[in-house]
């Protein structure tokens, strides 16, 4: 059984001391801390930060890693997790700021700036070390990126990693996800919340939201002041996104429009524009009509084709001139689930699903031309993923003097990776860098990596974690925990339903967002009945 004591306890004299060791604490740990976060107690689970548990556990009994095996693999976790985060927030990252957004993202800056000044009024009244009031203030927010980063700091100002980071985050996350979900009830309490009422006021903020999303409209020409005018001069006339798909003459069929179509007064056509433009474009160019447009003309269909040739990632609209070789008309671009109107401008990405009209034949063609295949969208690009990270370490790594500091600042291994992963998939497109990549790749490469972060931060803390519960004043450490999480929430969560009049769902929304907590965006789901 001697193989086996070396297997689990490593023994640099066995040969399980080395590789089969380490893979095998690791994949113990991953594994059965995934199958503990499945369970919930009263609707609540900690999910993935069991890993972090089991292996402090697993340490404690003596099942460890070799030091710098440990500090590799949690970093490289660290920029998987961060990266993959990156790539799927980025397309929408900056319009996220617009209208309603900025509201939102000042309320989530307030509650962690909030929980920033608790914790050095902590760190000055309790008078702990700085590195455990990190940790802890990691845990009661339940941010482990803002671990990872912390970690990562020290390590850059010392040369050696802080166990009390760790320590701090482990003792303060449980009560961290529950004390989230607390200040949401407490909030719900005291503001008498009806939930017929936040949800219509919910449901109205989203309908203001999707003012830009691109819809159809069937129009009749009534403004004599458009006779004989192209669509071309109608798009300088109006000033607004939109664009006119097929036109039916007087008693006439239905042909495809272009920008060099003449207008006259009586023709019926199919425009596409924003809520927002509706109403203005209607205005100008006559009427709303009811007009069966696959009905009529059994010629013209209208099919969503995918963009999946490599070749055409970043290339507008305009460039493809596909009306000019096919004779069909691209409506609208469905980006991530949003329909966005197909102006000559737009640039295309892979991935996205474009509205095309035209005949059957003409449309198989065009097909061809752009791809099409889900097949190839499967298959993860990886170049620019390790390229991005490449780009991301080096910027990790950039020291920044300030003055007034004597140690130059870095963005360290969670920062470079995250903001050249946001950067590279929003504007990755417009240099002809594939940045698609499928849903479930991503959150492959998202688990793996906090899988392995979290494994190797619990093995690396849990030597000493017992004995700062029982001996080092861990309990006092959970209750400056609790005022972390709960204070800053509860402050915040007055300012935005009382000062921005935001409504309950939109509000715990925020809340779950600003302290990274997955356990209560789950709860706030289940609250609100939707997503």
């Amino acid at each position: 059984m001697e193989w086996l004591n070396s297997l689990f306890f490593g023994n640099e004299s066995f040969w399980g001391g080395g590789v089969a060791h380490s893979v095998l604490i690791l994949a113990l740990v991953i594994a059965l801390g995934i199958m503990l976060g499945k369970i919930k107690v009263a609707g609540i689970s900690l999910g993935v930060t069991w890993i972090l548990f089991v292996g402090i556990i697993f340490s404690h009994f003596g099942m460890r890693l070799n030091e710098h095996l440990i500090h590799f693999m949690k970093e490289f976790g660290l920029i998987l997790f961060v990266y993959s985060i990156g790539l799927q927030v980025g397309p929408g990252f900056f319009s996220s700021f617009k209208k309603g957004g900025v509201r939102l993202n000042l309320l989530a800056t307030m509650v962690v700036c909030a929980g920033v000044l608790v914790t050095c009024g902590l760190y000055v009244i309790t008078g702990l070390p700085v590195t455990t009031m990190v940790g802890i203030l990691s845990g009661a927010v339940t941010n482990t990126p803002g671990l990872g980063a912390a970690q990562q700091a020290y390590s850059d100002m010392t040369g050696i990693d802080s166990p009390d980071i760790a320590l701090g985050y482990a003792v303060a996350y449980p009560l961290g996800v529950i004390g989230i979900i607390l200040s949401m009830m407490v909030l719900r309490r005291v503001f008498r919340i009806d939930f017929a009422k936040e949800e219509k006021k919910a449901l109205d903020t989203m309908d203001v939201q999707h003012d830009s999303v691109a819809q159809p409209h069937s129009l009749s020409v009534v403004n004599p002041a458009l006779e004989d005018k192209s669509i071309r001069e109608l798009q300088g006339l109006v000033n607004r996104d939109f664009v006119i798909s097929r036109i039916r003459r007087q008693g006439g069929e239905i042909e495809i429009a272009d920008d060099d179509t003449l207008l006259h007064v009586g023709d019926q056509i199919l425009v596409v524009t924003t809520p927002r433009d509706a109403a203005a474009i209607t205005a100008f160019i006559g009427r709303d009509v009811q007009v069966e447009w696959e009905q009529l003309d059994k010629r013209l269909i209208s099919r969503r084709i995918l963009i999946t040739k490599p070749e055409l990632n970043g290339k507008s609209l305009a460039q493809l001139k596909l009306h000019a070789g096919f004779g069909v008309s691209i409506t609208r671009v469905n980006r991530a689930g949003v329909d966005l109107i197909a102006q000559p401008s737009l640039q295309l990405q892979m991935g996205d699903r474009v509205t095309v009209v035209g005949t059957e034949v003409s449309i198989a063609n065009v097909e061809k031309v752009l791809g099409n295949s889900m097949k190839r969208l499967n298959a993860p690009n990886l170049i620019p993923i390790f390229i991005g990270i490449v780009l991301g370490v080096m910027l990790g790594s950039l020291p920044f003097t300030f003055p007034g500091i004597p140690q130059p600042v870095k963005l360290g291994l969670a920062g470079g990776p995250l903001i050249v992963s946001i950067l590279i998939s929003r504007f990755g497109p417009k240099f002809k860098l594939v940045t698609y990549t499928t849903m479930s790749a991503n959150l492959m490469l998202r688990e793996v990596g906090i899988a392995l972060f979290l494994a190797c931060v619990g093995l690396g803390a849990g030597e000493e974690f017992v004995e700062t519960i029982i001996d080092g004043g861990g309990y006092a450490w959970i209750g400056y925990g609790a005022i972390i999480t709960i204070l800053p929430l509860l402050i915040v969560g007055v300012i935005g339903r009382l000062w921005f009049k935001v409504d309950y769902f939109t509000l715990i929304g925020v809340m779950a967002g600003a302290t990274t907590d997955p356990p209560a965006l789950a709860y706030s789901n289940d609250l609100a009945g939707n997503d």
